[in-house]
């Protein structure tokens, strides 16, 4: 009986051993697997990728420097625009305050002359020797 528990116990021992070899096989399998992977498919699309982040960030640094330039120029557009109304409505007034001024007098003038014909004149008493 002890050397058939002796026998299981060198065969348990030997498939131990066995499933050890096994897996450090199947573990070294894997790891040169992960390594070619790598250095076949990996390595080259990284490369890609960060050429690709490379462009993405020159296009975006590009895109900021022409907004800044546009938002520059849209301001500057934006102040001769408002320079330009503010010159536009001064000359406005000006001449609409001649015109105005102009038409005031010559109401003021037919006015008068309508009314002229119309005031009694002084009394005689006060117009003085005659």
């Amino acid at each position: 009986m002890l050397g058939i528990i002796a026998a299981v116990s060198l065969l348990e021992a030997i498939v131990v051993i066995a499933l050890g070899i096994a897996a450090y096989m199947v573990f070294r399998r894997a790891s040169n697997l992960m390594s070619t992977i790598e250095s076949q498919h990996v390595a080259p699309a990284m490369g890609r990728v960060n050429a690709i982040l490379d462009d993405v960030h020159g296009v975006t640094t590009k895109v900021k420097e022409e907004t800044e330039r546009v938002d520059q120029a849209i301001r500057t557009t934006l102040d001769r625009v408002d320079e330009t109304a503010a010159r536009a409505r001064s000359n406005v007034r000006m001449q609409t305050s001649r015109l105005v001024g102009f038409m005031r007098g010559v109401r003021v003038a037919i006015d008068e002359l309508r009314h002229n014909g119309s005031r009694p004149g002084p009394p005689a008493s006060e117009a003085g020797p005659a």
